[in-house]
């Protein structure tokens, strides 16, 4: 680190020198015009480089020998690092199957769409632009969704219903896409400051948005493996043990939501604590009811029921995972006022 000492130049503007050797590095020269970045916490940021917001961000990538799930990973990876416009090259030709295939991946992307399938390129570019995205309202929508699907999905189980547990299914794309958009702009706020400034919150905050969001998400994964036991045929939870189900499952997803109010509704930081009391209440009552399986008559109903309460337990404690960062949020909010 170095220190400068500010001068008073023509007795209205404040100079400070740059490191001959970083200017140099950089190409920085007199008449060279430099970015500024100032922090509510009192840093100021100098970008080298030229003023990027008409800048975007494209890549080609050959896919000809590619599998159908390696396509799918790439398209998702270079959506999430926060690429404009992808180019899939396939100088054989792409099938009819591929561009099915890339169509349908497209759609559970938030922004991404596609713009060309010619034989050899298929295009693909972005249409949200930061400035139109509120993350921490994402995170709230995905929350939302995450307990609908959750409390359904218990629901659909203990009630038979097919139909519902479907309804649940097909709402988990729509936590992927919200998770996706998520991950997107946290991603590219990590190297791009003009991208921090259009989404209006610090690092900081994006992180937390992004860890909570990254929770809910596995939440919502949860929510639709019980959905599934609802398709299930020889999926059968008895109706001594429904009553308690409900109730053990209603409390996992109050340990989520009380720890996302933290963060997403400046709950205050005693609804954390509360919510990992709740946790560790619950995985008590989780183990005493498990305790109770192994006198169950019935040797496949019992362990449907125990990958249900693992589901259970699993959702609680990634709401203790919120509840941990919430806390860590606090704690820096606490620092920020010294």
């Amino acid at each position: 680190m170095e220190t400068r000492k500010v001068q008073l130049s023509g007795g209205t503007t404040f100079t400070v020198s740059l490191p001959k050797s970083w200017a140099q590095e950089h190409g920085i020269d007199a008449g060279s015009v430099l970015s500024l970045h100032p922090n509510d916490d009192g840093s100021l940021l100098i970008e080298a480089t030229t003023d990027r917001t008409m800048e975007a961000r494209t890549t080609t990538v050959d896919v000809a020998t590619d599998s159908d799930n390696a396509i799918r990973q790439q398209i998702h990876a270079l959506h999430a690092v926060g690429f404009d416009t992808v180019t899939l090259l396939d100088r054989t030709g792409h099938s009819a199957e591929r561009r099915k295939l890339v169509e349908d991946t497209v759609s559970k992307l938030s922004g991404f769409e596609l713009l060309e399938a010619g034989e050899t390129r298929i295009r693909l570019t972005n249409l949200i632009d930061a400035n139109n995205v509120d993350v921490r309202k994402s995170a709230l929508r995905l929350r939302l969704v995450m307990l609908g699907m959750h409390r359904d999905a218990v629901q659909a189980v203990l009630n038979g219903d097919e139909a519902l547990a479907r309804q649940v299914i097909n709402r988990d794309s729509e936590a992927d896409k919200l998770f996706a958009m998520v991950t997107r702009h946290f991603r590219r706020a990590l190297t791009n400051l003009q991208e921090v400034e259009k989404l209006s919150y610090g690092r900081d905050e994006l992180f937390e948005y992004y860890y909570a969001s990254r929770q809910f998400e596995r939440c919502a994964d949860h929510a639709e493996k019980i959905a599934r036991f609802a398709l299930d045929p020889d999926a059968v939870v008895p109706a001594t043990f429904a009553d308690r189900i409900e109730s053990l499952s209603a409390t996992s997803r109050q340990v989520v939501d009380d720890a996302a109010d933290v963060i997403l509704a400046d709950g205050g930081i005693e609804a954390a604590h509360a919510a990992l009391s709740k946790r560790n209440d619950l995985s008590d009552n989780l183990q005493a009811l498990d305790r109770d399986l192994y006198g169950h008559d019935t040797p496949g109903e019992a362990y449907v029921v125990g990958l249900l309460l693992d589901s259970i337990q699993r959702t609680a404690e990634y709401g203790a995972n919120v509840a941990g960062i919430a806390i860590q949020q606090t704690a820096r909010e606490c620092e920020c006022l010294d």
